[in-house]
């Protein structure tokens, strides 16, 4: 059964500033991805979560190369600023603290710091997983076979990941998880 709980402030009554301002922090630092968006149009069905994030996702997978890579690097490391005690959005913060990265142990906090450097040496730009509902356990293990991957299916995960993130911010505005 689809969900039928709205957006607030509905998104199709919002003008574009009023809109930017409600919905552009759903792709980390890129809210020309909502710009973007309403300037498209947009209908009573996008003021449900589920539909918005696929109007927003279109988006994003359209921009070319660059501008995906821009979002992508905008993104923090796991277990790294949030460890360290440096600024994070407030949805990154409540994702990586909900996960647990921000109990990690010494050896797991290394192990991250390790895995990051190497993962941005190769693919440069951070390892992107949508973290609620995991624990640091399963994120470190999907870090651990990912940083394998090549950079084209590397490049599509995080995208992929970063869209995934976007539609579990907007389900948790209307308490859908």
């Amino acid at each position: 059964m689809a969900d039928t709980r709205l957006l607030s402030p509905r998104p199709s009554t919002l003008d574009e500033d009023a809109f930017v301002a409600c919905y552009g922090d759903v792709y980390e630092h890129s809210p020309w991805i909502a710009r973007q968006t309403h300037r498209q149009g947009l209908g009573e069905e996008d003021d449900r979560p589920a539909a918005l994030a696929a109007r927003l996702a279109a988006v994003f997978d359209a921009a070319d190369e660059e501008a995906q890579l821009k979002v992508l690097r905008a993104h923090p490391d796991l277990a790294g600023k949030l460890a360290v005690g440096e600024a994070l959005t407030a949805d990154s913060s409540a994702e990586q603290a909900g996960a647990g990265l921000d109990q990690c142990t010494p050896e797991e906090f290394e192990r991250f710091q390790a895995l990051n450097e190497k993962y941005k040496a190769r693919f440069r730009f951070p390892f992107i997983l949508a973290v609620r509902g995991l624990h640091r356990r399963d994120i470190l293990a999907a870090f651990e076979a990912r940083v394998s991957n090549d950079p084209e299916t590397e490049r599509a995960t995080a995208v992929a990941q970063v869209n995934r993130i976007a539609a579990l911010r907007l389900a948790a505005r209307v308490g859908v998880n």
